[in-house]
């Protein structure tokens, strides 16, 4: 288990990542006391599923028309 300080971990950010991402533990500690591990996450990727809201989802008729005061508002004068 490597320990370092706070001011170790702002400058060497990078090589403390690559080592966590090897397989070795990170403590990071301030005033000699440890406040946090560095780990990896575990991202999940999961595969997208198209039409997943197929039918579930309504759009109104008039959806794509603006009203003229909406629209008004964004015209110069």
């Amino acid at each position: 288990m490597l320990k370092v300080n706070m001011c170790e971990a702002k400058t060497q950010l990078s090589k403390l990542v690559e080592r966590v991402l090897a397989g070795e533990s990170v403590i990071v500690a301030k005033f000699g006391m440890p406040v946090v591990r560095l780990v990896p996450t575990s991202i999940e990727h999961r595969q997208r599923r198209p039409g997943l809201f197929e039918g579930k989802i309504r759009m109104a008729p008039d959806f794509d028309q603006t009203r003229e005061e909406i629209s008004s508002g964004f015209e110069r004068e």
